[in-house]
């Protein structure tokens, strides 16, 4: 026995030695614990019909898995900004900052790295191109939140494509002397594609499969498209939940980065984020963040797909910036009634501006009018049961509402009023889901992993570690 284990053993290594890495997807869900993923896997097989048990997502299935810490250089709960630079570089840096160490000196990223060596280079996200999470992977500043600079310096990055909701602030505060984020990035050599379909459009003008030395588009910005009244959605793609025929979605941007990368170059990263489920957890709105994680599972999807055609030269690692929420699967007895989730047919942010309009076209709108909401956007009354003390409770927040005293829930994206915030919070608690908070928590972030090297993933680890392993499984 002992001889077998150990000529299996000299075979693994000898394959090992032979696989070269060649591709590398780095999804990152912002926001998603552990309990992110299982209860959307469970909430999958309790609208199945399933009340116990789980559909599996696709990184759940992956070979290797562990977890990690995210605490930051500053704080033990990091932001998305320190987490987002320590996935990049291997590096721990303070709450706030970007690509820089805790003394402010610039840390190189694996992107900027791999760009330098050859590499084609692509950053993709639901939520907008100069947030945390991808500027992470190629700007160097102090403040997260300084989106023009970080523009410019994504427009400098010399990366190959970028995807998402677009910028932040496009424009900076002299107009006279800051140009146009979109036009200083053409300035620069970028294409902007405005929607899946143009950008498929235009690779298929490009001819990229045809005989000609260079691509016409060299690199891509793809961008949702302006909604029909010509406004600019720069800060997120729409929630799954709230999805719309001809919304982008992450997965046309993983569909139309892998052929373009692909086209261009002999070995590629890219940074895929999942950004919206942690824009869900900050509202505590469970079936919105469920929503999120599948989808990010669907561009996973077209990920593995390449990865089956390359499998030993390709490395796959899904892991998560921090949790967000305190998401807790279970608030009270030993139950759980996730199919109750199911009713909500839109996000808390779409709940919200329901009520808002209501009273804005009516400043004191009947209680009927309020519960028509509820009823047709959660299933309250009609198949979520409603107590009387829990009716009394929403009434309460209502009649405040119309004497202009309500609280809107305020976290760090969006306020959501008081009749919208209740009505997802009861939802939750009738499904028994609890929250701990609004903001991030210390939660240990998982991994899972798939391809060449994807073994030394598994286990324990620091956020530190993740970057360093898929190096060393690139032989970096």
């Amino acid at each position: 026995m002992k001889r077998i284990l150990i000529l299996v053993c000299a075979v693994l290594c000898t394959l090992y030695a032979f696989s070269e890495v060649k591709y590398v997807f780095y999804f990152i869900g912002d926001g998603m614990g552990a309990n992110q993923v299982l209860g959307a896997e469970m909430y999958r097989s309790a609208i199945q019909g399933e009340a116990l048990g789980r559909v599996q997502t696709l990184m759940t299935t992956f070979p290797f898995s562990g977890h990690a810490s995210s605490y930051s250089k500053s704080n033990g709960i990091t932001d998305s900004a320190a987490a987002g630079t320590c996935l990049a570089t291997g590096k721990k840096t303070k709450n706030g900052m970007l690509g820089m160490d805790q003394d402010s000196v610039n840390v190189s990223t694996i992107a900027e790295e791999l760009k330098a060596q050859g590499w084609g280079v692509g950053i993709m996200t639901t939520v907008a191109i100069d947030h945390a999470t991808p500027a992470a992977f190629y700007a160097h500043i102090e403040k997260r939140n300084s989106y023009y600079k970080i523009g410019k310096q994504l427009a400098e990055s010399r990366f190959d494509f970028f995807g998402g909701a677009g910028f932040h602030h496009p424009q900076g505060k002299h107009d006279d002397k800051d140009m146009n984020l979109y036009r200083l990035a053409e300035k620069k050599g970028y294409t902007i594609a405005h929607g899946y379909e143009e950008a498929q459009a235009l690779l298929a003008q490009d001819e990229i499969q045809s005989t000609m030395p260079a691509p016409q588009v060299e690199k891509m910005i793809l961008v949702q498209k302006d909604d029909d009244q010509g406004a600019k959605h720069g800060s997120n793609l729409s929630y799954a939940i709230d999805r719309k025929e001809g919304d982008l979605t992450l997965k046309q941007i993983v569909s139309t980065a892998i052929p373009f990368l692909d086209a261009r170059y002999d070995r590629f990263f890219m940074m895929v984020e999942g950004g919206m489920i942690d824009y869900a957890c900050h509202g505590d709105d469970a079936a919105t963040a469920f929503g999120e994680v599948w989808d990010m599972n669907e561009a996973l999807e077209v990920a593995y797909s390449f990865y089956q055609t390359h499998p030993d030269e390709t490395l796959i690692v899904v892991t998560a910036d921090h949790e967000t929420g305190g998401l807790a699967l279970g608030n009270g007895d030993y139950t759980l009634h996730l199919e109750l989730l199911q009713n909500q047919k839109c996000s808390a942010w779409i709940l919200s501006d329901l009520f808002t309009q209501l009273f804005k076209e009516n400043k004191k709108p009947s209680w009927e009018q309020v519960k028509e909401i509820y009823q047709t956007n959660l299933g309250f009354w009609d198949t979520v049961e409603i107590s009387k003390e829990e009716e009394a409770a929403l009434k309460d927040v209502y009649k405040k509402a119309c004497k202009g005293k309500s609280k809107d829930a305020k976290n760090m994206y969006k306020s959501i009023n008081q009749l919208g915030d209740e009505g997802i919070a009861l939802l939750n608690k009738k499904a028994h889901i609890g929250w701990t908070t609004h903001a991030h928590s210390a939660h240990a972030i998982p991994i899972y992993s798939i391809g060449v090297g994807a073994e030394q993933l598994s286990g324990w680890h620091d956020n530190t570690e993740i970057v360093p392993l898929i190096k060393k499984a690139i032989g970096k």
